[in-house]
């Protein structure tokens, strides 16, 4: 598989993405739109990296041999967590164009009063320190456990590797709810939710099994996986995809429900307004293409290792998690309804460039997937002799 025509790419949506974003920085009349498009790509981009993270975690804690081969694309995915928060920057420095409750005095605010413990400006760059602080210190441990053992194949890195995820598992679940509900819910604060991170959380991992499916037959068929990964993985993969893509319906459907059935104005106010212009018609298209098209078309088993088709999914979960995003932030600043400024372009652009070109350097400085891993034999159906076994023979059958 020839992909050369397409290595500069990531430059190439870099510089454009950068150049248009640094435009509308500079245009008065649109930092609020700047702001909105640059928080939005950003949540996109930190579902794939938060989504990367968990696969690690989870399999480590699972012991999964499968999983093994396409290890190290989740890692360097994980590991782009210290270079999202370099990309935060500017959203604490916009902070009061974005969150209302930033300008907002507190006592004559009910809403805000009750959350003023959290909600204040020490508390935003609090949650936003830990946040980005736990995944990289998590992300970065993991790695760098991996290719020690890469080098050493000694157990002792892989038994750290299993006690980090222990860890990192309850810290990921705490982190990634604080910061998603910091971060978005917060720009309707007076909106309630206990749903909110557990939604975040189930698009995040539904679009990174996508795109790490993609990669994964790219870098397949280029050659760097192409002895370790089999139909197994890609089974699996498409099996999550589909277990996922009924999780983050039923979440949010969930949500939906509740919040709709209890009737209570501080919660349903959230739903009125995305039910006005054409945030109904986003609605709409979320509910039978984030779920529907994605469900029907991941029942057929033979549908999952089939590349074609799976690529076009791949593409389709990037647009409907895209409109999972506009639906969930841009309201706060467009309530009339839908509609993509050249902004909101221009920054999916640059952080997708930008994070690729990042990535791409990563995968090809490191081994392509873990060299000695004790679970690798397995994973390529490889029998080998216990060490224990092959001492008795030795001693049963003297040379």
């Amino acid at each position: 598989m020839d992909l050369s025509k397409w290595r500069n790419l990531p430059l190439i949506l870099l510089a454009v993405g950068g150049i248009g974003a640094l435009i509308g920085l500079l245009i008065p009349g649109t930092r609020t739109q700047f702001a909105f498009s640059y928080l939005t790509a950003f949540m996109f981009f930190l579902s794939i990296m938060l989504g990367g993270l968990f696969l690690v975690i989870v399999h480590h804690l699972f012991d999964a041999n499968w999983s093994v081969p396409i290890r190290r694309i989740n890692e360097h995915l994980a590991c782009l967590a210290p270079v999202l928060a370099v990309l935060f920057i500017p959203i604490a420095v916009m902070r009061e164009r974005i969150w209302k409750w930033m300008t907002i005095d507190p006592h004559h605010d009910h809403a805000l009063h009750s959350k003023h413990a959290l909600l204040n400006e020490s508390g935003f760059f609090i949650v936003a320190v830990l946040c980005f602080l736990v995944w990289t210190v998590i992300s970065w441990a993991l790695r760098s456990q991996s290719l020690a053992q890469d080098r050493t194949g000694s157990y002792v890195h892989t038994k750290r590797m299993r006690v980090l995820a222990c860890i990192g598992v309850v810290l990921f679940a705490l982190s990634l709810t604080m910061g998603v509900i910091m971060w978005v819910k917060a720009l309707h604060h007076q909106w309630f939710s206990t749903m909110f991170g557990v939604w975040y959380f189930a698009g995040s991992v539904w679009l990174t099994l996508a795109t790490v499916y993609f990669i994964t037959t790219c870098l397949k068929r280029m050659g760097p996986l192409r002895q370790v990964v089999g139909r197994t993985q890609f089974y699996f993969l498409g099996s999550l995809l589909f277990a996922f893509t009924v999780f983050y319906a039923y979440v949010t459907f969930s949500q939906y429900f509740i919040i709709w059935n209890a009737n209570i104005p501080e919660e349903t106010f959230w739903y009125v307004l995305r039910e006005k212009g054409s945030w109904y018609d986003i609605s709409q298209i979320i509910i039978f293409g984030h779920f529907f098209i994605p469900f029907l078309l991941l029942l057929r088993i033979d549908v999952k290792m089939v590349f074609p088709i799976m690529a076009a999914l791949t593409v389709w979960a990037w647009l409907m998690h895209y409109c999972d995003m506009q639906f969930n932030i841009m309201p706060a600043f467009r309530p009339e309804g839908f509609a993509i400024h050249w902004l909101d372009i221009a920054c999916m652009a640059f952080f997708g460039g930008l994070l690729s070109k990042i990535w791409i350097l990563w995968y090809f400085k490191y081994p392509p997937f873990p060299q000695k891993d004790p679970r690798i034999a397995e994973t390529l159906g490889v029998h080998v002799e216990p060490v224990s076994a092959t001492r008795v023979g030795a001693q049963t059958h003297p040379a």
